[in-house]
């Protein structure tokens, strides 16, 4: 499938993705992800090991995009901690 990722053309396929991700260790999760196989990955690092490109010549959009058409499911970023999850030592610090 032609896809569009930071105004250069490519040409992927699922099984390129899945080949090319199979050797390569996920990132911890912050953001948007992707399922590859049995594994989650940050959707900015699948775009930069398929293109080659830096992160920071492509966008998520971009990304996601074309992996959703290629079939992966993409999930968004995980919720962030609630104000009492994130105060939860506040007695080791002396308040």
């Amino acid at each position: 499938m032609r896809c569009v990722i930071a105004r250069f053309p490519f040409d992927l396929t699922k099984s390129e993705v899945e080949h090319s991700m199979g050797s390569v260790t996920p990132e911890p999760v912050e953001g948007v992800s992707v399922t590859i196989g049995s594994r989650v990955f940050p959707v900015m690092q699948v775009g930069e090991v398929i293109t080659n490109q830096n992160r920071r010549d492509f966008t998520v959009g971009e990304m996601r995009r074309a992996l959703t058409r290629l079939g992966f499911t993409c999930h968004d970023a995980p919720p962030a901690p609630q104000a009492w999850e994130a105060r939860s030592d506040q007695s080791a610090l002396g308040w």
